[in-house]
């Protein structure tokens, strides 16, 4: 069993520790129990949120027993960890809402079969809304010196900012006694979580030994970022959901098998559970041939699997192809098809428009809108009708991968997959799509 801190350890997902022998030799001596937190905050996780969630499926695995914590009271207050300003409180009937959504997003990823090693869904709810304003301050509150407190970096950070209220410098203290209940009511001895919540984590620890008398562990994962720093997400326009009602299948096997090379080995030992053998191949092959993007494609294949599960891997995959002239648009299920439309440039039409006659000979920003032409400039896949005519003149331009061969070409009601929707392409990887409205 403790090997696993081995292979953590090899994955980079060790940024900081209690001590680590003692951690080492506690996991050997049998199954541990161990928690981690995830707040309601928003509503679904992200892949931030993952690397939590596989650290802890690993362990799970090594044969230890994980308790998803999922924050149904720290969530209606906010950790002030990596804000420059107060959260905006959220309305306690959106944060019960979100405490459903994202246990059921916990479940996905640890086993909580009968067993020593079976997975237990907690919210610190259930033991915070009992606890009164006077029990908070004589029994938690005594136990934690302001001067520790204020030390804390987030602390130090926001206070440098202009000030944090007491709702989110009490966090550390709520956050800390859902570790000492934790242990209390389920032997609990590992808190794990972010490198950015390492204060908090060992406010638990430290509450423990002052209440109980018990040395634990704490354990945090790093902050994944891209090589130049800067954190997933940010340049994207938005968090890398895990729900395919915030983010489809499709878009979130995009963005793996988008990234770039440098990327790879790391993504691939934090993201996947390949072992290390394979990676290592897998990056060797990446370094030797980077125009096949063999890690990218196995790293999109084994988290969206991974989250998604198979079948919706085999849409995005089978998706992704046919967009890219690879396979048969005609194959995809509309669903899968539209996702994959969503994520490239596209305009809407209406039927009417579509059915009047556009001519090549038309200006620039003429209402005609019946040319494949016409089309490619509305989706902005070219930058004018006279770009896109010259595209269709040089043979780089397709309808639903069947190539343009004139620049008076129009489409027709049997071109419309499923009935709405034409895909465009000009050249090999400039792809838009129009949807028909009727």
């Amino acid at each position: 069993m403790s090997e696993i801190i081995d292979d953590l350890t090899w994955r980079g997902l060790i940024a900081v520790s209690t001590d680590l022998d003692d951690l080492r030799k506690g996991l050997a001596a049998g199954p541990m129990t161990y928690y981690g937190g995830f707040d309601p905050t928003a509503p679904g996780l992200h892949i931030g949120n993952l690397v939590l969630l596989l650290t802890m499926r690993r362990l799970q695995q090594a044969g230890h027993r994980p308790i998803g914590l999922v924050g149904g009271a720290t969530g209606l207050i906010g950790d002030p960890s990596g804000k420059s300003a107060e959260r905006t409180l959220n309305p306690r009937d959106v944060v019960a809402a979100w405490v459903e959504r994202i246990r059921a997003e916990v479940g996905r990823f640890l086993d909580f079969d009968p067993g020593p090693t079976g997975a237990i869904a907690v919210s610190n709810l259930d033991w915070t809304s009992q606890l009164s304003a006077i029990d908070f301050l004589r029994d938690i509150g005594k136990h934690f010196p302001v001067n520790q407190m204020l030390s804390r970096e987030v602390v130090k950070t926001r206070l440098e900012q202009g000030g944090i209220s007491y709702t989110e410098f009490s966090y550390q203290i709520l956050q800390a006694n859902d570790f000492l209940e934790l242990h209390q009511r389920y032997g609990c001895d590992l808190q794990l979580g972010g490198s950015d919540q390492w204060g908090n984590l060992v406010s638990g620890v430290d509450l423990i030994r002052r209440v109980t008398g018990d040395s634990v562990h704490a354990l945090a994962t790093p902050l994944i970022t891209k090589p130049d720093g800067t954190k997933y997400g940010k340049s994207e326009g938005g968090a890398i959901w895990l729900s395919p009602e915030l983010m489809s299948p499709y878009a979130f096997y995009q963005f793996w098998l988008n990234r770039s090379d440098a990327e790879v080995p790391g993504l691939l030992r934090v993201f996947t559970f390949l072992g290390r053998d394979e990676i290592e191949h897998l990056e060797a092959e990446t370094a030797e041939r980077p125009a096949a993007r063999v890690g990218q494609r196995r790293l999109a294949d084994e988290v969206t699997t991974l989250v998604h599960g198979a079948a919706e891997t085999a849409k995005a995959v089978a998706a992704g192809q046919a967009l890219f002239g690879q396979g048969d648009l005609r194959e995809l299920d509309e669903g899968t098809l539209a996702t994959a439309l969503a994520e490239v440039p596209r305009a809407e039409v209406d039927k009417a428009d579509l059915a009047r006659a556009g001519t090549s000979s038309e200006p620039d920003g003429g209402t005609g809108l019946a040319t494949v032409a016409d089309l490619m400039a509305a989706c902005g896949i070219a930058p004018s009708k006279s770009a896109a005519r010259r595209a269709i003149q040089e043979g780089g331009a397709y309808l639903n991968n069947v190539k343009v061969g004139s620049v008076e070409a129009s489409p027709s009601e049997a071109d419309l997959l499923h009935g709405r929707y034409l895909v465009l392409r000009r050249g090999k990887r400039t792809v838009g799509g129009i949807e028909v409205r009727a």
